[in-house]
């Protein structure tokens, strides 16, 4: 894998989503090119996911094995009414994998780091679908190494 440049946040809504990755792993997703992030089940992750715009960047988190933040995707398709609700309240998105980090941030680093500590991947634990702040992810990006093409 090669070196790749750091996406351009401007004017873009940052996000961490959380999958635990023998159900949904980053390389599903690269497998796919695309996948729905459906089947939350929080309001306020719901609500995240209704305010994702096309283009938004996302740190794809391992929940559970893992416990890092190990690549960035992009929402490709947003505002979609979750296909695993029969009923149709519950909110949905696309997403494309864009690259992965050069070494995953794992979450004993994020809770060590000063900095990070107003995360709400930190404050709000179970939260799935959280935002992140522009220095936050500028941090965790330098933290990580940088990207790396998924080529």
């Amino acid at each position: 894998m090669t070196p790749f440049a750091n996406p351009d946040v401007t004017g873009k809504q940052l996000w961490l989503m959380k999958s635990e990755p023998d159900a949904y792993s980053f390389d599903d997703l690269v497998a796919e090119g695309e996948g729905t992030w459906d089947g939350v089940r929080n309001h306020l992750a719901a609500r995240n996911l209704r305010t994702m715009r096309e283009g938004d960047l996302v740190f794809f988190y391992h929940s559970n094995i893992g416990k890092a933040i190990v690549a960035v995707a992009m929402v490709s398709v947003p505002g979609l009414i979750d296909p695993t609700d029969p009923e149709g309240k519950w909110a949905a998105v696309k997403v494309r994998p864009v690259a992965r980090l050069a070494h995953p941030v794992t979450l004993a680093t994020i809770k060590a780091t000063p900095d990070l500590a107003g995360m709400d991947l930190l404050r709000l634990s179970r939260l799935s679908v959280s935002a992140v702040r522009p220095e936050e992810w500028a941090l965790l990006l330098d933290m990580a190494g940088g990207l790396l093409s998924l080529s």
